[in-house]
C-alpha cells in the first residue's frame, strides 16, 4: 500500500529540530510539578502549538514527555511547536497508588494541558530560543488511547464525575482543532465488565457537545478486547456520536499503536509500519494545518490523494 502524496517540496525538507527537557512548571496541589518536553523548529515565528497528551503503553518511558518521537519530532520539523507533558498516570513518577486521582488520573491530565496553556510565558522564559515564536492563539490538542480520552474533554466532551455524580466540562475554548489517536468511545454495556468497574469515569462519556474540529484516527483491526465489546469500531464513537465538522480517518490493518507511532522501534507495537506511521504524522499535519488556518489547501489536497490512490493505506470520511 502507498503513502498519501502532497506537493513535492511539503516534506522533502524538514527544519532541524531542537527538543528541550525537562522544563518544570511550578504546579501547586499537584504532586509533582509538570514536567515538559517542548520540540520547535529551529527557525520560523508565528508557530501553531500542539499539546500532545500520551497514553498508558506498558514500556515504561514511552507514557511520559519521552515517547512519541515520531509524532513530535515530524511535527516540529514541520512548522509546529509541540509541548508533552509528564502526566500523573506516568509510571516514570512512581506515585504512591493511594494518590488522590491514581490511577489515571483523569482530571489531573486536563488540568495538565490547561496549566500549559495559562503558563506560555513562563515556557517561553525557561526556553529562550523560543521566546516570541509561539502564536498563542492557534493551539491543538492530540492524544494517544488514554490521551485521547484527556483530549476528548478539552474539546468539549463531557462524562459524569463518579465521585459526585455531578456533569464533568472541561473544554478548553483556547484549543482550536485536535486529533484522537486510537480514542476510547462509549461507555455503558461497550466496556468490558472488569473495565467498568477499574474505571469508572470510562463508563459516561458524551461526545454530543464535542463540537470543536476534530480528526478521529482509528484501525481497522484495533479490537482493544481488554477495554471493549464492540471491537474496532468502538474507537470510532468519537465521531459518529459528535457533531461536525469532523472526519474520521480509519486505517487499513492497523492495531492500537497505529503503525508504532508511540516510539521508535518500539516492542509493544504489535502493528509496526512505518509507512502507517508516515501515513499518520502526515495526515494529522494536513488536518491540523487547515483546521487552524482558514484557506489552508493541506487537508483537502491530502484527502484528493488518499481517495484517488488505489492501494490507500486508509480511507477518510467527514461531516
Amino acid at each position: 500500500m502507498s503513502e498519501p502524496t502532497y506537493p513535492a517540496d511539503t516534506f522533502n525538507s524538514p527544519t532541524p529540530v531542537l527538543s528541550v527537557s525537562p522544563v518544570a512548571l511550578p504546579a501547586p496541589g499537584r504532586a509533582v510539578d509538570l514536567e515538559l518536553r517542548v520540540s520547535a523548529p529551529v527557525s520560523g515565528s508565528g508557530l501553531p502549538v500542539i499539546l500532545l497528551s500520551h497514553g498508558q503503553g506498558h514500556s515504561h518511558n514511552l507514557s511520559s514527555l519521552n515517547g512519541y518521537a515520531p509524532l513530535a519530532n515530524f511535527w516540529a520539523a514541520h512548522g509546529f511547536v509541540v509541548i508533552q507533558p509528564t502526566h500523573l498516570s506516568s509510571t516514570t513518577l512512581s506515585l504512591a497508588p493511594d494518590t488522590p486521582g491514581a490511577p489515571m488520573h483523569w482530571r489531573s491530565r486536563v488540568e495538565d494541558m490547561k496549566r500549559i496553556l495559562d503558563q506560555f510565558d513562563a515556557i517561553e522564559d525557561a526556553v529562550p530560543q523560543l521566546l516570541g515564536r509561539l502564536d498563542h492563539s492557534k493551539v491543538a490538542v492530540v492524544g494517544h488511547s488514554m490521551g485521547g480520552h484527556t483530549a476528548s474533554l478539552l474539546l468539549g466532551a463531557r462524562l459524569t464525575d463518579p465521585e459526585d455524580g455531578t456533569e464533568v466540562n472541561l473544554t478548553e475554548p483556547r484549543i482550536k482543532a485536535g486529533v484522537l489517536l486510537a480514542a476510547p468511545g462509549r461507555g455503558g454495556d461497550a466496556l468490558i465488565e472488569s473495565m467498568a468497574e477499574s474505571f469508572p469515569f470510562l463508563t459516561t462519556p458524551d461526545f454530543s457537545q464535542m463540537t470543536t474540529p476534530t480528526l478521529v484516527v482509528a484501525g481497522d483491526k484495533d479490537a482493544s478486547a481488554h477495554l471493549t465489546v464492540r471491537g474496532p469500531e468502538w474507537h470510532t464513537d468519537p465521531y459518529h456520536l459528535s457533531p461536525g465538522p469532523k472526519s474520521l480517518l480509519t486505517l487499513f490493518g492497523a492495531e492500537h499503536g497505529l503503525g508504532g507511532i508511540s516510539g521508535y522501534d518500539v516492542a509493544e507495537t504489535t502493528d509496526e509500519s512505518p509507512e502507517r506511521v508516515s501515513a499518520v504524522q502526515r495526515l494529522t499535519w494536513a488536518y491540523l494545518r487547515t483546521a487552524l488556518y482558514a484557506g489552508d489547501s493541506a487537508w483537502g489536497s491530502a484527502r484528493a490523494a488518499l481517495t484517488a490512490d488505489p492501494d490507500a493505506l486508509g480511507t477518510i470520511e467527514s461531516k
